[in-house]
Formats: structure tokens, C-alpha cells, sequence
């Protein structure tokens, strides 16, 4: 299996769609509601600036996940292992195992593969949040060697107020 760049919108829109429609219990864990979050100006713009990545197993696709190589002005408010300036950190978004994937080990190599990336972009941290109810992504990025580093609580469309969990694994 590998990570690659996803150029096709109409897959990666499809591919998150099956996620919403068949990964049990997504509206506890991901809260993710098509068109809020993730939304068609979302994904396009991943895709625009090479930032939309798709994990394929032969010409099935496993994974997507948007790797963006800097963080958020949100993510400046937690408290990091180190205070490193935007541009050297890259930061993972829309993080998703195909639901025939999920529970095979899929999201830790997705993992270890977008690590490989941002060093190849010579990044020092790869960051990352959560859902506080995501309790199963969570497992997966403490289990990857990710350390959690602080909550906030933030507004979003398809969630409401809601408490954040950041993560950070150092490259």
C-alpha cells in the first residue's frame, strides 16, 4: 500500500462520503456532516495545492488524509514539546480509514507514511487534533507514538463547541 498524491475529486468526495455512510458511530467519533465538514471547497482546495493524499491498496483506495505543511493560527495556543515557527511543522486534516480497512492496521501505517512525508519536506513535528469523543482515533495516535499535548475547546459548523485533542509526534 502506499500514500500518494490524490488528484481526482470525484474519488476523494466518494471515498469520504462511504466513511460518513459505513463507519459506525461517525456522528460520536468524527461528528464529520458532508458539506459542513468535510464540504466540496474544502477537498478541492486540498487537492488544488497538493495537499490531498489517498492510501491505495493496488487501485483500491484504503485512506485519505490531507497532509499541509504548517499549522493552523488554532494549533499556536497549545503547548507543544517544542515552539516551533508554522512552516516547520506540517499538520494532518481529514484523516479517514475505508471502512473495509478500519480495525486492519491501516490508519498506523497511514500514520508512518505521512510522517515520511513531512520529513521528506524537512519538517521537525507532525501535528494533528481530535475529537475528546473520538476515543478510537485517539488509541490509534497514542499507539503511533503520538503525544498528546493540550485541549481546546472550538466552534465548527458540524459540531458545535466542542473540545479539540492535539497531538504531536516529533520527526
Amino acid at each position: 500500500m502506499k500514500l500518494t498524491l490524490a488528484k481526482d475529486f470525484d474519488a476523494v468526495k466518494a471515498g469520504y462520503l462511504d466513511v460518513i455512510a459505513r463507519t459506525p458511530d461517525i456522528g460520536r467519533h468524527a461528528r464529520w456532516v458532508y458539506g459542513l465538514h468535510p464540504s466540496d471547497e474544502l477537498l478541492q482546495a486540498y487537492i488544488a495545492s497538493g495537499e490531498m493524499y489517498a492510501y491505495m491498496d493496488g487501485g483500491v483506495l484504503a485512506g485519505l488524509a490531507a497532509i499541509v505543511m504548517h499549522q493552523d493560527q488554532d494549533y499556536e495556543a497549545i503547548s507543544w514539546a517544542e515552539s516551533l515557527a508554522g512552516d516547520q511543522v506540517a499538520t494532518l486534516h481529514l484523516f479517514a480509514v475505508c471502512p473495509d480497512y478500519q480495525g486492519k492496521g491501516v490508519g498506523g501505517n497511514m500514520l508512518e507514511a505521512a510522517l515520511e512525508i513531512a520529513k521528506k519536506k524537512e519538517k521537525k513535528a507532525l501535528r494533528l487534533d481530535a475529537l475528546k469523543s473520538n476515543l478510537p482515533a485517539r488509541r490509534m495516535y497514542e499507539k503511533a507514538g503520538f503525544s498528546y499535548r493540550g485541549t481546546q475547546v472550538l466552534f465548527a459548523g458540524n459540531t458545535g463547541w466542542v473540545d479539540f485533542m492535539y497531538y504531536e509526534k516529533m520527526i
